[in-house]
Order: structure tokens, then sequence, then C-alpha cells
């Protein structure tokens, strides 16, 4: 049951981050400073936004997990810090909580890999 619990966080927190990404570079779901707008592709909100996008779609498959979810910790603290710190410490003052959120969850990913219902766990059978 772990396993496929293991899953459903992944999967589902691939997905919900892939949105974060689309929103920066198309500018759909609300869109980037406004409904329809974008985030300029040469530009750090591109750039995260190419992380997001593409880094949530190969979290919710699993593949290169680990060093995927490793580089979204790091974005998540760079946006925290960014973003969020210069308003307050306390995440639920400064709006911070949902890259906290992030953050651990991909740091969670990181450390367990993708379970085995992933393409790393098709391709890479351990044997313990």
């Amino acid at each position: 049951m772990k396993l496929i619990g293991l899953a459903i966080l992944r999967i589902g927190a691939g997905l919900l981050f892939m949105e974060h990404g689309a929103q920066k570079l198309f500018g759909v779901l609300g869109g980037f400073g406004g409904a329809g707008h974008a985030a300029p592709l040469v530009s750090q909100m591109g750039l995260a936004g190419v992380l997001e996008l593409g880094g949530g779609a190969l979290v919710a498959v699993g593949l290169l997990t680990r060093p995927v979810a490793a580089i979204l910790v790091v974005e998540m603290i760079v946006a925290f810090a960014q973003a969020h710190l210069p308003r307050g410490g306390a995440p639920v003052q400064n709006g911070g909580e949902l890259a906290l959120l992030y953050a651990l969850i991909f740091a969670a990913l990181a450390s367990l890999g993708p379970g085995p219902f992933s393409v790393d766990g098709a391709r890479f059978v351990r044997r313990d």
C-alpha cells in the first residue's frame, strides 16, 4: 500500500507542478502577471516555468526522478527566499507555504525515489 501512496504523491505533485509551469510559459490558468500573459522565456521566471513544466512531467512519469526532484527542491527554496521571505518570516504570512510544501515533497522524492510504479522503477529493478 505504501508504494501506491508514493506513486499517488509523485504523480499528483508532478501534475500540479506542471500547472505552475504552464501558467508561466503559456499564460493559461490565470496567466502570469495577468490573464493570458506569459513570462518571457529568457528570464528567471521563464526558466522557472521550464523547470516546473518539464520537471513536473518527468516527476509525474517517474523518469530521472531523484536528480529532477533535487533540482526542483533548489528551485522552490530559491523561490521562497526571493519571492516570499522578503514579506516576512512566517510562511503563512508571506504566502510561501506552497513553495515550502513542494520543496518538502520533492526532497522526499529525491530521497525515496519514484517507487516501482514509474519509468525509473521499470528500468532499474532493485534487488534488495
